[in-house]
């Protein structure tokens, strides 16, 4: 980690990973995130070989548009750089990386962007995203398919449709120009902090702590707190009344900041059958982001399963809906049947009667029935036994409700 007085980099490789495949950068103009695909081979290289090449980029422009275009023309750069890579140690096919890169110049900030590590703005106190995520989720999301609570929990949450690698020569990267003003507050994450902590426990945390490097290493903390599945890597950049947050010493966090030695990366790395070609529809670990082309053959390949997923959900739902129903159902009719086994002796039209069930009501339904009058007038009983007959006296069976109704024919007030 490092830090000046207005930006702060720092990463973390979790608590489970055993290596980073992130980047960061916190430089003079640029600053940026990359996120290596953890399900691929070379992911901590990919990451590295992204911001070391679009590092060249960190230098004064003089316009938000050139800024744009330099920024984009060095993602695009960073590509082909990754794809003769894999050209020439083929044991790396198949890696990739996200990128979220800022530039300032002149009030404005210049955004490229492409993948699922972020860019948040924080200002007066609000938090807003300004990137999109370019996962197969989010294009749920934005065709409202899916709510974004459901998305946090999608089985295809890890998958990505854009990053920069050897799969696609001219990606698609997402690029804005936005104003930038004194006291805000930008936030470049990988989704080692996205996915884990919610936006208003990040927003809480840049609002209620003043140094860059302090509200870095809080965020880390409030990650690792979380478990920190996934590296954790995080560059905030403050601007100041002058209206920019430059700095003379760049500063390199992550697998950027190692040596990077191929020959024993690929000594290491054991020889991988392409991913593409495995082309996997199968779930994979939640931790573990993945890529898919951005093909339409794939999207609506993928459109199926989730159609036919959403179909077993609400299958399962309706199937436990069902026995639960079956099961009071059945609980309620086994309980019926076992009130009518008992007797009580009550009255009926002022005569003694016997009642087959119990002498209690559930709503409207009784669970009782008049079985049988009998000739003994209440009026011909004790006060007392009058009392317990209009109090019904409940009995466990016929033969002993015909003997009480006998006893009280026998005796005289």
């Amino acid at each position: 980690m490092a830090n000046s007085a207005k930006s702060a980099a720092v990463s973390h490789v979790g608590k489970i990973r055993s290596n980073n495949q992130d980047s960061g950068y916190a430089g003079r103009y640029l600053f940026m995130v990359a996120d290596g695909m953890g399900g691929h081979a070379g992911g901590d290289v990919a990451s590295a070989i992204a911001v070391r090449r679009i590092a060249d980029a960190d230098q004064f422009y003089g316009s938000p548009s050139d800024a744009e275009f330099a920024l984009r023309t060095a993602l695009i750069a960073a590509n082909g750089q990754l794809a003769e890579t894999v050209l020439e140690h083929g044991e790396l096919t198949g890696m990739g990386t996200t990128v979220s890169g800022i530039l300032l110049v002149d009030g404005h900030v210049a955004i490229a962007h492409i993948g699922d590590s972020r860019v948040y703005l924080l200002r007066d106190g609000k938090l807003k995203q300004i990137t999109s995520d370019h996962t197969f989720v989010q294009r749920l999301v934005d065709s409202g398919r899916i709510t974004p609570d459901e998305a946090a929990v999608h089985p295809r949450r890890s998958v990505l449709m854009r990053v920069l690698g050897d799969v696609d020569a001219s990606p698609e990267i997402d690029s804005a120009v936005l104003e930038s003003k004194p006291g805000d507050r930008w936030l470049i994450c990988s989704d080692g902090l996205s996915s884990f902590v919610p936006d208003e426990k990040i927003r809480h945390v840049l609002t209620t702590t003043l140094s860059a490097q302090d509200a870095a290493n809080r965020l880390v903390k409030e990650s690792l707190d979380q478990g920190a599945p996934d590296n954790v890597t995080i560059v905030l950049v403050d601007i100041d009344e002058s209206g920019d947050a430059s700095q003379d010493t760049p500063i390199t966090v992550g697998s950027a900041a190692a040596p990077l030695d191929l020959d024993a990366e690929a000594a290491r790395r054991p020889l991988r059958i392409p991913s593409l070609l495995l082309h996997p529809l199968k779930s994979t670990q939640t931790d573990d982001s993945h890529f898919e082309p951005e093909s339409d053959d794939y999207l609506d390949a993928l459109m199926v399963e989730d159609r036919a997923r959403a179909r077993r959900r609400r299958i399962a739902w309706l199937v436990a809906l069902i026995l639960v129903i079956a099961a009071i159902v059945t609980a309620l009719i086994a309980g019926y049947q076992y009130t009518q086994t008992r007797f009580y002796v009550g009255a009926s039209d002022g005569r003694v009667a016997v009642y087959q069930g119990v002498h209690q009501t559930i709503g409207t339904i009784s669970l009782s029935h008049l079985y049988e009058s009998t000739t003994v007038d209440l009026d011909s009983l004790s006060p007392f036994s009058r009392e317990r007959v209009t109090a019904t006296i409940a009995v466990d069976s016929l033969a002993e409700a015909h003997r009480i109704v006998d006893q009280l024919a026998n005796v005289q007030p």
